[in-house]
């Protein structure tokens, strides 16, 4: 009866170790009330560096919170847009900027890279700063302190960097905090399989819609 009992401790005792590991695997969700999260948007899917073709941009409205058109190009009616290789460029909607996919059209659209965690951010900067450090998009970061994930050169699997927010100038000229989480589908925890799909991002912004630079979504 004791070595029944005693086994019976030691099953319950791996399995709660079990479920713990598997619990820290799991992404805890990022909802504070405020900020809009966008799960698995997929990219220009079933495409691949290798095979040599370009993946078509896919250009996304905060209003909406969906994708819109290409022939959305040159409006408003899109703040970012996801490019190059498995789309994984992030970038704004400027119509004078040369780097902007709006180039020419009526985009206000401007981005900063803020090094504090997302909830951290409270307030967009001024107007100077944009026009100073304002970069027109992120991506990979290979050295340049801007990019929102690091490419592992020996796995070829990109990791999201910690506590890096990005504060924008939406289209219409709001102002907005964004953050990225992932490429791959399902927001994993790890990802350790090259054929894991992607691109499908997973990501969290807030727009102040007042016009002004509070972006505290604390309270």
């Amino acid at each position: 009866m004791k070595n029944k009992l005693k086994s019976t401790i030691v099953l319950f005792a791996v399995i709660c170790a079990f479920a713990s590991c598997t619990k820290d695997e799991v992404k805890p969700e990022p909802v504070d009330g405020k900020s809009t999260i966008i799960k698995d948007l997929p990219g220009d899917v079933g495409k691949t560096v290798g095979g040599g073709a370009e993946f078509d941009p896919q250009y996304f409205s905060f209003k909406t919170g969906a994708k819109v058109a290409t022939t959305e190009k040159l409006t408003s009616g899109w703040d970012l847009v996801f490019v190059k290789e498995y789309n994984s460029f992030v970038s704004v909607n400027n119509g004078k900027d040369g780097n902007s996919l709006g180039f020419g059209g009526p985009g206000k659209g401007g981005m900063v890279v803020i090094n504090k965690a997302y909830d951290e951010v409270k307030e967009a900067p001024a107007d100077t700063e944009f026009a100073a450090n304002g970069i027109t998009g992120a991506g990979w970061d290979s050295g340049n302190g801007n990019g929102w994930y690091f490419y592992e050169l020996k796995t070829h699997i990109a990791v999201p960097i910690k506590n890096r927010t990005y504060v924008l100038r939406t289209a219409e000229g709001k102002y907005a905090k964004l953050e990225m989480f992932s490429m791959y589908k399902g927001n994993p925890a790890t990802v350790s399989d090259l054929k894991w799909p992607a691109p499908y991002f997973t990501f969290r912004y807030y727009v102040q819609e007042d016009g002004s630079r509070n972006l505290n979504t604390k309270d």
